[in-house]
């Protein structure tokens, strides 16, 4: 088990892969939120009967899958039934997800492991971590960044931030931050390894 944890987490369209990844190369074990999220609702698991149950057989696909594209439409582009449909799904998932990070906790090897969850703060799992890395970009730069990725509209991307807490929010709850406004990969590079070293050092302080 690694004996120090870091959260990360950042808005939609901010970059959290992409930086992870940069830590997963000089070794350090990464666990995903979103992946322990999607294998929660994995054909056949009994997430997604309920899922299903609760909101129809249409909202899966011919392959078994959720639709995760008419479920996120279906939340966040009705304010009133959009927000008390996503409660409805949290609940349910939450607690799922969150016994399977504590799992993968104990398993990860690394001095250090990242822990990346959207979430971290919402669903308080700044409680089972050392510190907090938020990655910060400006909200002009998240839109286009998720509108070019993920193909959706700019109003729907707007409400998906709108249902996520601020960006002051997050920046109050860090620890350290890693502005990935810019287009240049070797500054968010150097500012990966800085912190790399930084937490190795507290990892072996925490032995």
């Amino acid at each position: 088990m690694a004996n120090f944890i870091v959260g990360l987490t950042g808005g939609i369209g901010s970059g959290k892969t992409t930086i992870a990844n940069m830590f997963a190369e000089l070794g350090v074990d990464l666990i995903d939120a979103d992946i322990i999220a999607r294998q929660v609702v994995a054909p056949k698991a009994p997430a997604l009967a309920k899922i299903a149950d609760h909101f129809g057989e249409d909202y899966l696909l011919p392959d078994g899958n959720l639709n995760r594209a008419k479920l996120r439409a279906k939340i966040f582009t009705h304010s009133k039934t959009g927000r008390k449909e996503k409660n409805w799904l949290d609940n349910l998932l939450h607690p799922l997800i969150r016994q399977q990070l504590i799992q993968e906790i104990k398993s990860a090897t690394s001095h250090y492991c990242i822990l990346i969850a959207p979430l971290l703060i919402e669903n308080k799992l700044t409680e089972i971590v050392d510190r907090n890395l938020i990655i910060d970009i400006d909200e002009q730069t998240q839109i286009a960044r998720t509108m070019s990725r993920d193909n959706n509209s700019r109003t729907l991307v707007e409400n998906i931030i709108k249902h996520q807490i601020s960006r002051q929010q997050r920046l109050a709850a860090a620890d350290d931050i890693i502005n990935n406004s810019s287009t240049i990969l070797t500054n968010t590079q150097q500012q990966v390894a800085t912190l790399h070293q930084k937490y190795l050092k507290l990892s072996l302080n925490a032995l």
